[in-house]
């Protein structure tokens, strides 16, 4: 049945093309691509529906992003998220924070037992000596177009968003990164996460999309966009909360936050 409706539709696509020229409508100018809206529902129904791959915050083919204030936890969600896809998929983290020593250290218990990550997750560091005659941003732009060409691997999570951009105050910088990292994203069918930082802030205030830190290009250019804020009532209490959403629902936000605490459960942080 499946079949058959995928038929119909590639017919009712092949009609839609032909209207097109009939009606003197170019099917591209220059760069741009041209096609009525029915032939793109129609060629958009035949591909598959991006699945979740955390919850509703983050889906297949999104460039989106995690921020949060320095020193609540991004890393630790995110190295949490990492693990439970590569469970099934290959992740590549880019770890620009942590040493080996200093990751090694937060997934060790206190009887120096080593927690155990599934196979298919793999830390990426920085070969610094590499980067000494290199314009850093395109290097590492460079890099993940490489790793994404020579593994294969369709999910990349980045920490963080400084080492890709050092001017990201200036619009026109911020702009560009984003460019490249959407085309890298449609090229490669990847789906990325971006951690980033936010300014310094009042625990008093809700956390908007104005607390991004950068310009305002960087919020727009996202897919989807969740943060962590510290709770004012309880300083151990996190809290995790959608602020930009394109597939799935608008689930977790001002109103439904998820509530988390930080902890060792074995060696895991």
């Amino acid at each position: 049945m499946e079949e058959d409706k995928n038929y119909i539709n590639l017919i009712r696509g092949d009609l839609t093309k032909a209207s097109q020229a009939h009606n003197g409508m170019p099917d591209s100018v220059g760069m741009m691509n041209i096609k009525t809206a029915n032939q793109t529902i129609l060629e958009a129904s035949l591909l598959p529906t991006p699945r979740a791959l955390w919850d509703s915050f983050w889906y297949e083919g999104e460039l989106s992003c995690l921020f949060a204030d320095s020193n609540v936890g991004k890393s630790i969600l995110a190295v949490q998220i990492a693990d439970r896809i590569a469970r099934t998929d290959n992740v590549l983290y880019l770890d620009f924070e942590l040493s080996e020593k200093q990751f090694q250290l937060r997934y060790t218990n206190e009887h120096g037992e080593l927690y155990t990550f599934p196979d298919k997750l793999y830390r990426v560091s920085i070969d610094c000596n590499q980067l000494l005659d290199a314009n850093f941003e395109e290097a590492i732009i460079g890099g993940i177009e490489q790793m994404a060409v020579q593994t294969d691997c369709k999910i990349f999570i980045i920490d963080n968003l400084t080492y890709l951009c050092c001017a990201m105050e200036k619009g026109d910088a911020a702009g560009r990164l984003m460019i490249q990292l959407n085309n890298l994203k449609k090229r490669y069918a990847l789906s990325i996460l971006v951690l980033a930082h936010t300014p310094k802030r009042s625990l008093d205030c809700p956390i908007t999309s104005n607390d991004l830190a950068g310009s305002k290009r960087l919020y727009n250019f996202f897919d989807s966009v969740f943060t962590i804020g510290k709770s004012a009532q309880d300083g151990g209490l996190r809290y995790v909360k959608q602020l930009k959403v394109r597939y799935g629902t608008f689930s977790h936000d001002a109103d439904n936050v998820i509530v988390y605490e930080i902890d060792k459960v074995d060696a895991f942080l």
